[in-house]
């Protein structure tokens, strides 16, 4: 197998590309990172929405629970 480039200086210039090809590779890592990151932030976003969400309908609940309470509290007070 024969080495494509003969030395890291040959590699790094690509042949005479480098400009076209460093940029094409670090707009593909830059977006890539982006994606990352940003799922990462949607994943933090969905499961903080999933919290406050469950807290509410616990708060519903309990709310419902304590009225509920009170009526049969009346009524046999009655």
């Amino acid at each position: 197998m024969n080495a494509a480039f003969t030395s890291w200086q040959a590699f790094f210039a690509m042949g005479g590309y480098a400009f076209y090809v460093w940029l094409a590779v670090s707009i593909t890592l830059l977006s890539l990172l982006g994606l990352v990151v940003h799922t990462f932030w949607q994943r933090q976003q969905l499961l903080s929405e999933i919290g406050r969400r469950q807290a509410r309908e616990r708060r519903i609940r309990q709310s419902q629970q304590s009225k509920q309470k009170s009526a049969n509290s009346r009524e046999k007070s009655l």
